[in-house]
């Protein structure tokens, strides 16, 4: 049996067999990167052919808008001067659905489209019910009085006059709903009556009024089908290559993706940048570290600390003033001048002297910063949280008697969380296609090659061996017999008695 094992044809065989799965193996090391770049390439760029066509045209992750309101708990004394007190409500959590349409493919290697967003209300997962009611700033009428600091008395004195006839005072107590998605107000219908186009709603007001059944502009992406180094990067929005709102081309320049996908093979170095229409900017994030998302390998991008800082902090930002504090964005350029304030939650990251001036603020890293996991080979987002606060400048202002005494204060208004995490089905084949499949052809390499050098090493063990006994065969049949002759055969000396010779006996 170990003749056979140990045999020609068996250690020629092995050594066969070796030899193939070694070349196998070695070509696959320099074969299988390429396949998966190019498998990765086929299924990330935005053609109806792609994998991830589908998840870019609507979005199948579950995205949550989570709002925290900020309920003024003292808004007679703030009238009087005193420092505002503040408690956060909520969070009321809502179902974000979004869906592209007008989805058209041009000539230049991009596509164009509307993507259109829609908002229904969680109960089971909010912290409170719509019904609900908030004391917060009006600000209708503490915006607009800001707004008019600078102009003649005599307006002033008249817009003071407006705002009591139809008995607009400087705080209101409004639902959660009603401050959500807009409420009705005589003042409203005047002004859009008379003037219209001046306020960028038609009939309610309302913080995300305009967010709701809306799109976000027209935007228009390179698709990567011909020059994938511009993958999903936005070229134009609402027709635009670059913003007008901020003083400076660096400010107004529109970087990134539209916030959706980016660019597959990241590295630590990559910068991450998206255009949001709704910070009138483009927002760059940095690499933090690398680390899972439910067996996916992500690399997680943060806000870097000069995100909102002010010219005088970062220089770069020059272009979003007139500053206030650092750690806030002043947004009147794409508000109607209005003067809001875009930053972080609760002042995070900001200058000290924006917590101190409102009780009730309590910044928190964990809590309030923001971040996006990507897989770095896909540049599919796994799990994002980006969360924003907006907030209103207010002061007294002579002339205007609903302002009161009001000291300046940078006033919080809301602040929201959008958050979004693949899961299910969606999951399953993304980690199965992008994910399982390539670290399986990975380790067939690797299979190959170490079963090709064992049996290469086992050949090598046969032949020595097989020398070995060739060569122990070979001596033996040249030395003499190792058996002596039988007895019947052995010649016998006897002395024969009688006469003393020798004679020879034969049995």
């Amino acid at each position: 049996m170990a003749s056979k094992i140990g045999g020609p044809k068996t250690t020629v065989t092995l050594g066969v067999l070796g030899l193939i799965f070694s070349v196998l193996g070695g070509v696959m090391i320099f074969v299988v990167p390429e396949m998966i770049r190019n498998q990765v390439l086929q299924n990330v760029r935005i053609n109806p052919s792609s994998l991830s066509f589908e998840m870019w045209k609507e979005i199948p992750i579950p995205f949550y808008l989570s709002v925290h309101l900020f309920n003024v708990l003292n808004p007679d004394e703030v009238l009087k001067g005193e420092k505002p007190r503040v408690e956060e409500r909520g969070p009321y959590v809502y179902r974000e659905y979004r869906q592209k349409q007008n989805i058209t493919f041009h000539d230049n290697d991009t596509v164009s489209f509307l993507e259109y967003r829609t908002f229904e209300f969680q109960p089971h997962m909010s912290h409170g019910s719509e019904t609900d009611y908030i004391v917060m700033p009006n600000v209708l009428v503490l915006g607009s009085s800001v707004m008019m600091e600078h102009k003649p008395m005599s307006m002033k004195l008249l817009m003071s006059l407006s705002f009591s006839m139809f008995g607009q005072r400087a705080f209101l107590n409004r639902t959660v709903g009603e401050i959500m998605w807009g409420y009705s107000d005589p003042l409203i219908d005047l002004l859009n009556k008379y003037f219209p186009g001046l306020m960028p709603f038609k009939d309610k007001f309302g913080l995300f009024a305009q967010l709701n059944n809306s799109n976000s502009g027209l935007f228009n992406v390179f698709t990567g089908v011909k020059d994938f180094s511009k993958i999903h990067l936005v070229d134009r929005w609402n027709g635009k290559t670059k913003l007008n709102f901020w003083n400076s081309d660096q400010c107004n320049m529109i970087n990134g993706t539209s916030g959706q996908m980016w660019a597959p093979f990241m590295t630590p170095d990559y910068n991450l940048q998206f255009y949001s229409p709704e910070a009138c900017r483009s927002l760059s994030f940095k690499y933090e570290k690398s680390g899972e998302f439910k067996g996916i390998p992500t690399f997680r991008f943060v806000a870097p600390d000069t995100l909102f800082a002010n010219g005088s902090v970062y220089p770069p930002n020059e272009g979003f003033c007139p500053c206030l504090e650092s750690g806030i964005q002043n947004m009147s350029a794409c508000q109607l001048n209005a003067p809001m304030f875009l930053s972080q939650p609760h002042f995070f990251n900001a200058d000290p002297v924006l917590v101190e001036s409102v009780t009730g603020l309590h910044p928190n890293k964990d809590e309030h910063s923001l971040f996006l996991e990507v897989h770095p080979v896909t540049g599919i987002p796994m799990n994002c949280s980006v969360k924003l606060q907006i907030s209103l400048y207010m002061k007294s202002i002579p002339g205007i008697g609903q302002t009161g005494k009001i000291n300046p204060v940078v006033l919080p208004l809301v602040w929201f969380e959008e958050r979004g995490a693949m899961e299910g089905q969606t999951l399953s084949v993304f980690y199965t296609r992008l994910v399982l499949m390539p670290k399986l052809i990975q380790y067939l390499q690797y299979v190959l090659n170490a079963v090709g050098c064992l049996f290469i090493v086992i050949t090598l063990i046969l032949v020595i061996r097989n020398q070995r006994t060739s060569g122990s065969d070979l001596h033996q049949g040249l030395g003499p017999p190792s058996d002596p002759l039988p007895s019947s055969q052995t010649p016998l000396l006897q002395e024969d008695p009688q006469d003393g010779q020798t004679a020879r006996s034969k049995s």
